[in-house]
């Protein structure tokens, strides 16, 4: 049975919330799975490329109970076909709206993972494991660039992940596109997994002021100083303006999720205040803005 069968009755292909899920072994697909699960997903797991169109077929025609499917593929599977991207666009001609999330992490916390359960990457053979994380990345690259949703899971635990997960893929009480404005140090790493990166270096640093070194954006008196700051405010206003003018663009094209990293030198006190005040602006205009500070407790 094709992608472009005809079903009777069950729910139409372009109504189906249809998620598949991949990524690298070890980058936290197991979690993703799990909290998709919390928020009303059916999941099926360890599903080969070959039988996506069978299986978003059979999702279609059930109606209700499984409108909100999502798919888990790894190259466990022996009938993985490394194709994923032209699955994905055959769903779309079928008249399906897929969303590809892919998880990932950075090698050495990929290895770090491995080591602690001890097993073998599923590609290793008799190569060391880092010949084996290499070997799947070069399957997935197409995937990874093609995903709407990223997950890095570098510096996020189980339930971090598992949190940004729900906060995403929970049915929405209005629908539209969701934020997630998150707070990053430069000095540890620009996120993997931005829509939009800025850079707030531009202002001055609360850290080098005695009274406020100890403290982060989310209190009260280092907002003010960061704020209060020429230019803080104007920028907070102008990125939203931004933000908010590509909304009806990204929602057209089927986008749910879009992380804006805003970054600063430890991603402590600047970042973080203009984070949280960029999620209110987003929320203000109707659109739902979490927050997520990456790097506040590094320091």
């Amino acid at each position: 049975m094709g992608v472009a069968a005809v079903q009777a009755g069950g729910t139409d292909r372009s109504e189906l919330d249809l998620v598949i899920v991949t990524g690298i072994s070890g980058g936290g697909r197991s979690t993703v799975a799990r909290a998709l699960e919390n928020v009303g997903y059916y999941v099926i797991d360890n599903l080969p490329e070959s039988l996506v169109g069978q299986a978003a077929e059979l999702a279609a025609a059930g109606g209700e109970e499984v409108r909100r499917t999502a798919m888990v593929l790894d190259v466990r599977s022996r009938a993985f076909m490394t194709d994923l991207v032209g699955v994905i666009e055959d769903l779309r001609k079928g008249g399906f709206k897929p969303h590809l999330v892919f998880v990932d992490a950075d090698d050495d916390i990929i290895i770090r993972r491995f080591e602690k359960v001890r097993r073998a990457h599923p590609l290793q053979g008799d190569g060391m494991l880092a010949d084996g994380i290499a070997a799947e990345r070069r399957i997935l690259e197409p995937a990874r660039g093609s995903a709407d949703t990223l997950f890095d899971t570098t510096h996020l635990n189980e339930n971090q992940l598992r949190s940004r997960v729900e906060e995403a893929f929970l049915a929405p009480s209005t629908p539209g596109l969701q934020f997630t404005c998150m707070s990053f140090g430069f000095k540890y790493g620009i996120p993997r997994d931005a829509d939009y990166v800025a850079d707030v270096r531009f202002l001055p640093n609360p850290y080098w002021v005695p009274t406020l070194r100890e403290h982060t954006g989310t209190d009260q008196d280092v907002a003010d100083y960061v704020l209060g700051q020429d230019g803080a405010e104007e920028f907070v206003a102008a990125y939203a303006s931004l933000l908010l003018g590509t909304t009806q663009g990204f929602e057209r094209e089927g986008k749910r999720y879009m992380t804006i990293a805003i970054g600063c030198t430890g991603g402590k006190h600047r970042s973080v205040a203009i984070a949280e005040s960029l999620a209110k602006r987003l929320n203000a205009a109707g659109f739902p803005a979490n927050t997520h500070h990456r790097d506040r407790g590094n320091e």
